[in-house]
């Protein structure tokens, strides 16, 4: 719970299982502090945090586990669910993860003696992000390897599937487009459906690939981001299906690209995990250079919280997080 100068660290909290994907909730539960889940090789923990900017009462962060969920494999995604609720009696924690056995399973509990699940199958190769529909959370979206993009109810049932012609990477759901998915795919294409019509609307090219991310703009519809190669690239959708603005970040290759919650203009990409350390860097569109840079011991998982301008990353038994300006 320490504030660590030496990797400019903010704050860090230390974890039971070594951290492969942190999420902090982004949807509202209802409850001053901030939901977060991590997954490791077997477990996924729930936990709340308050931060000293947000309570001047907290030293840096107060983090406490709420309930720690065996999950008996390695856990490679996690996406919250809108019905989760802090402020409720009984509350409801709902979150669903993606494994290595490619299935997704839907957890719900009310943290005392309701614990369940359940296991979606269809996926037949490694699936690589998931997302709660926002507004009901009456559904689930999941892209994978095995090249589609797949729409879920709550039991299980495949309500929806999209041919993809390379790997499925991101998916998107936008609070304000709430019948748009937007899927991300290997080779550099983006695509938007239209969930009604279950059609292909409109296509954005990254024109290299891997792409490896993409992320959609929560503050302003209109904004795609993605990282492809070792680039940061930003779409304004109303202009071009080509990048309005990218930039070569990473040595190697870029691995993950997300939005801020609170600012439009600031985002956060992450390079592959090396030998040592992984980088995390904060972007300002305004700014030529990054506004912060980050170094985690193999790090992996990219986050922001709800209501702040502060990032979180996984690492061996730790959660690291930075605070950046507005």
């Amino acid at each position: 719970m320490k504030q660590d100068s030496t990797r400019n660290t903010a704050y860090t909290v230390g974890c039971e299982d070594y951290v492969h994907v942190v999420e902090f909730n982004p949807f509202d539960s209802g409850d001053a502090c901030s939901l977060i889940a991590y997954g490791g090789n077997d477990y996924v923990v729930v936990g709340t945090c308050r931060f000293q900017e947000e309570d001047a009462e907290v030293e840096c962060v107060q983090y406490k586990t709420l309930r720690t969920f065996h999950h008996g494999i390695r856990v490679d995604a996690i996406a919250w669910s809108p019905e989760t609720r802090l402020d409720a009696l009984p509350p409801q924690i709902r979150f669903c993860t993606a494994a290595s056995d490619r299935k997704l399973r839907l957890f719900t509990s009310d943290l005392q003696d309701k614990n369940e699940f359940k296991t979606f199958d269809g996926h037949t190769d490694y699936i690589n992000d998931l997302v709660f529909a926002p507004k009901e959370g009456q559904e689930v979206a999941s892209v994978s390897d095995d090249h589609t993009c797949r729409v879920w109810d709550l039991e299980g049932n495949e309500k929806a599937h999209f041919v993809l012609r390379s790997p499925g990477m991101s998916v998107c759901w936008h609070p304000e487009e709430a019948f748009k998915l937007m899927v991300a795919e290997k080779n550099g294409t983006i695509r938007f459906y239209d969930l009604i019509t279950q059609q292909a609307i409109l296509s954005l090219e990254c024109e290299q690939s891997p792409l490896m991310s993409a992320d959609w703009c929560l503050k302003n519809t209109l904004k795609i981001g993605a990282v492809a190669g070792s680039e940061w690239l930003i779409w304004d959708i109303a202009r071009s299906s080509y990048p309005q603005d990218k930039r070569p970040v990473h040595v190697d290759r870029a691995r993950l690209f997300r939005w801020s919650r609170v600012n439009e203009n600031l985002f956060a990409t992450t390079g592959y995990p090396g030998k040592t350390t992984t980088q995390l860097l904060v972007h300002h569109l305004g700014h030529p250079q990054p506004i912060l840079t980050g170094t985690a011991a193999v790090g992996s998982g990219l986050t922001w919280h709800r209501t702040l301008p502060l990032c979180a990353v996984g690492g061996d038994h730790k959660i690291f997080f930075w605070v950046t300006e507005m």
